[in-house]
């Protein structure tokens, strides 16, 4: 008889099921509590703590319409903690890899007020946790800010200028990148302009104003699916902008990039050559180009072949704010000269959750993928953007493809006259509008969208006060932010992450 403190055979053979034990069905009592001693089970990896799930709740709660408390109510201490945990949650990988390049975007931050805002999205957004849920949702980018507008290549290789980082886009209401552009643009113009209070609050509010006067316009006109901003229509600061990023490629390619042969990249502190791994790069851009039907123009194929041909490949390391510590790759592709002077670079850039995800006001556009979301937007706002946009995975990771150019740039902010930063954010408010219109066209919206946000909006001026009234708020709440952020750094707070012990 067996005696009720001794396991059954079927319980000792339920343990060695779940350790993976093999043989396990033919063993005997005695031989599977052999086979459980030789071997222990395993430690519990260690678990990071996370907040996702609690603030999708709370984001749920707002969106309802219920009274409770956000975070940007917090102060003291506990606004500290709240701060502490969240960039320490959002830097997980990188503080748990010990990754080089994530202590340096921390040192970054606390350098500068204006890169403390652009690196720290998820903080900005779960202080906006389910707001504003009776607007009209949008593909937004997601993290607007000046320094998010530039010069890119559009499918024909012709430089248009437009908004140019996609890595936040998601399906939110439209005032949520209005938002996040009029802080972008008050703290931008205090930091990089060195402009006092009354000319950023002018700044805002052109930026606002460029919005709402260009949605108005496309409401009325509907011909967002044929406008492009180039040389020859482009503001007269902007054409500027085009004149300044012009470069010869050949002597973009030797100056920045090439060795002395032209048969490879040259190793800089920015870029580490990995040409042992070309062989298998040229199989990631093969896939890349299948899954995404990438027509593969003549400008990219060798004067041999039918496809592209990989010619090396380099780590590039420093690029980039919120993005510093992902991975990030260099393809150089051979052009069809073969003499290295019209060769292309495709940039590989490791992509992450939106800092989005899980705070927008729920809705039927949830988009929530990896690099296929960043790609699906860069689709949407670009109508005749960059051809070689795509997603592919590699090494268990999510990237995102792109080309870069020679004539890819965007704008001195610290050389902008006090006019120049009213014309510009206008001007940026106008493209972000263009971008949100196109949510219905190529985007997942089943309606016309610029009607509705026409009538969102209501009377202008409130509308304009309304977000400089928020821009004013958030910015004085991220400069408190950056402050206790120095301080904690200074004193190793993010060198290790929230651990949940058991």
């Amino acid at each position: 008889m067996t005696r009720p403190s001794e396991p059954t055979r079927q319980a000792l053979y339920e343990q060695a099921q779940q350790r993976g034990i093999e043989g396990r069905s033919s063993m005997t009592k005695a031989q599977l509590a052999a086979a459980l001693e030789q071997k222990p089970p395993k430690e519990p990896a260690p678990e990071a703590a996370t907040r996702f799930k609690t603030f999708k709740r709370l984001a749920e709660a707002v969106a309802d319409g219920e009274f409770v408390l956000r975070p940007r109510a917090l102060t003291g201490y506990e606004r500290r903690r709240h701060l502490r945990q969240t960039l320490r949650e959002d830097h997980r990988m990188r503080i748990a890899n010990g990754s080089e390049e994530g202590g340096i975007k921390f040192d970054k931050l606390s350098d500068s007020l204006f890169s403390f805002f652009r690196g720290t999205a998820l903080l900005f957004y779960r202080d906006m946790a389910g707001d504003d849920a009776w607007m009209p949702t949008v593909l937004a980018l997601g993290d607007v800010h000046p320094g998010n507008f530039g010069v890119m290549p559009n499918i024909d290789n012709v430089p248009i200028f437009s908004v140019n980082d996609f890595d936040e886009a998601y399906y939110a209401p439209f005032t949520w990148d209005i938002k996040r552009g009029a802080v972008g643009f008050m703290i931008a113009a205090e930091v990089e302009g060195e402009l006092k209070r009354k000319h950023r609050l002018k700044i805002v509010r052109r930026f606002v104003e460029g919005y709402i006067a260009e949605m108005a316009r496309l409401a009325r006109e509907g011909t967002e699916q044929d406008e492009e901003m180039r040389h020859d229509n482009a503001p007269k600061l902007i054409r500027q902008l085009f004149e300044d990023a012009d470069e010869d490629r050949a002597e973009w390619l030797a100056d920045d990039y090439l060795d002395e042969t032209r048969s490879g990249f040259r190793p800089t502190k920015k870029l580490v050559p990995i040409s042992s791994r070309r062989d298998e790069f040229q199989a990631i851009m093969d896939r890349l180009i299948a899954d995404n039907d990438i027509e593969i123009p003549a400008r990219a194929r060798a004067h041999d072949s039918d496809g592209v041909r990989v010619k090396d490949v380099a780590i590039r390391l420093g690029q980039g704010t919120a993005s510093l510590g992902l991975n990030r790759y260099y393809v150089l592709i051979e052009g069809p000269g073969g003499e290295g002077k019209d060769d292309l670079i495709i940039e590989l850039k490791q992509a992450r959750r939106s800092a989005l995800s899980g705070l927008v006001p729920p809705s039927p556009y949830e988009l929530d993928s990896l690099a296929e979301r960043v790609s699906h937007a860069q689709a949407v706002h670009l109508v005749r953007g960059d051809i070689f946009y795509g997603h592919v995975e590699f090494d268990g990771l999510s990237y995102l493809s792109r080309e870069r150019a020679p004539f890819r740039d965007d704008i001195d902010l610290d050389d902008l006259s006090k006019s120049e930063w009213k014309d510009y954010a206008h001007i940026c408010g106008g493209v972000l509008a263009r971008v949100h219109a196109l949510s219905d066209e190529s985007g997942r919206l089943d309606y016309d969208i610029e009607p509705a946000i026409v009538d969102a909006i209501g009377p202008p001026a409130l509308f304009t006060e309304d977000m400089v009234e928020f821009a004013v708020e958030a910015a004085d709440r991220v400069r408190r932010d950056h402050e206790m952020f120095s301080e904690d750094h200074a004193r190793g707070a993010f060198e290790h992450l929230d651990w949940v012990h058991r």
